[in-house]
């Protein structure tokens, strides 16, 4: 099952078209992964997801244009790859706030976990694995 946050774009997000351009569009997939990432994972007594974490790889796919409103929309993240060191992350941007709204942008993120102090990557906790699969669903065998 798939992780589903509501984010609102901004006018400030829009081109000249009315279009929110594709800066804008990876600020709106941080939006909707931070509150699981930084906030559901401290909730869960994981306080070392919110010290670090990496984006190592972005990729993001425009189906449709994904126009500048007064209402939120829907992001969809599911879970396609635990790793010890890296998990990805994969988005379903909708044109508004349902399931039923056409889905205007694909993308997909690979994460890493980093530790500041020592500037390094580092490798998932078994507890921090099973709350994201908990959070985004299990990836695909």
């Amino acid at each position: 099952m798939p992780h589903r946050a509501l984010v609102r774009p901004r006018w400030s997000d829009m081109d000249v078209y009315g279009h929110v351009n594709h800066a804008n569009m990876v600020t709106l997939l941080e939006e909707a992964r931070v509150p699981l990432l930084f906030g559901e994972s401290a909730a869960a007594g994981l306080t070392e997801l919110a010290k670090g974490i990496v984006v190592v790889r972005l990729q993001v796919d425009y189906r449709a244009p994904l126009v500048v409103g007064d209402q939120d929309v829907l992001v969809e993240m599911t879970l396609t790859d635990l790793r010890y060191s890296s998990f990805t992350i994969a988005y379903r941007v909708h044109t508004g706030p349902g399931e039923a709204d056409k889905v205007a942008v694909t993308a997909e993120t690979r994460l890493a976990p980093y530790d500041v102090q020592t500037e390094r990557p580092r490798r998932l906790t078994e507890d921090e694995r099973d709350f994201l699969r908990r959070g985004l669903g299990e990836p695909d065998a």
